[in-house]
Order: structure tokens, then sequence, then C-alpha cells
């Protein structure tokens, strides 16, 4: 069975930080720990993880056994697959109404990301538009 791979958006630096919570369990102590592979978006063949850029710009994306969660349903099946104290805490975000806020805080944040501290200029453009992206795309 494939390792589930976290997709973010490498650009961002609040998103950039939240992944330096996440570790791999096989790498000591890390705050989440998880057995996926995490990359940003930049870099991901999203083609072969069955998603597109639009969507990675957009939201954390979790893809596991050819399906894609996106957003606050990430979220939950990093936790879920963290284990431990996280477990609970990622199950009870994917039922109803705790999934409704869930949706709602992530997107609250995920919209307004370049106006919270550590959030970057480049996080309030499409990826396209952002500094050194045509040298990366040519």
């Amino acid at each position: 069975m494939k390792r589930p791979t976290l997709v973010y958006d490498g650009d961002c630096g609040i998103c950039t930080k939240a992944v330096r919570l996440i570790g791999d369990k096989a790498e000591g102590r890390p705050r989440v720990p998880t057995d996926a592979e995490v990359v940003a978006f930049q870099f991901a063949d999203l083609a072969a993880l069955g998603t597109t850029a639009e969507r990675a710009e957009y939201e954390l994306l979790w893809v596991e056994d050819g399906r894609v969660y996106g957003g606050a349903q990430a979220v939950a099946k990093l936790l879920i697959g963290a284990g431990g104290f996280w477990r609970p805490l990622g199950l009870i975000t994917r039922v109803p109404p705790f999934r409704w806020i869930a949706h709602g805080m992530y997107r609250l944040i995920a919209n307004n990301r370049h106006r919270l501290p550590g959030g970057t200029p480049a996080c309030a453009l499409p990826a396209a538009e952002r500094p050194g992206a045509q040298a990366a795309s040519g």
C-alpha cells in the first residue's frame, strides 16, 4: 500500500510553518506525526496524484488510495493518521456539525492567510503570478 501524500503551498509562510509541526513518525517526536509524504504542490506531480494546481492553490490536500481530500477534511485525515490524542479530534472533524464548523474555520483562515502573522504577500497571489513563477515554469 502506497503512503498517503500531504500537499501544501510551499510559497505560503503560514502553510510552511504549519508543515514544520508535522513530521515523519520514524524521525523522533514531531508534534503531529505522520507516515505521509509531505510535499509542496510546486514540486509535486499533481496529475499523478489526481489533482490540479488550481485545487492545490486553494486548499491543503491529503491524497490516499486514489482519493483526494481537501481543506479541513485533509487536516482531519492527517490527525486520524497521527493516532494518539490527535485521532479523536480528526474523527470528530469528519462528522456534522463539527465538519461544517471545521470547513468554515479552514476557509476563513485560508482566504485570509496573507493577512495573518506569518503570511506572505505571495499568499494573496495565484501561483502563476508569484515571484519566480515564470522561471520555475520555463
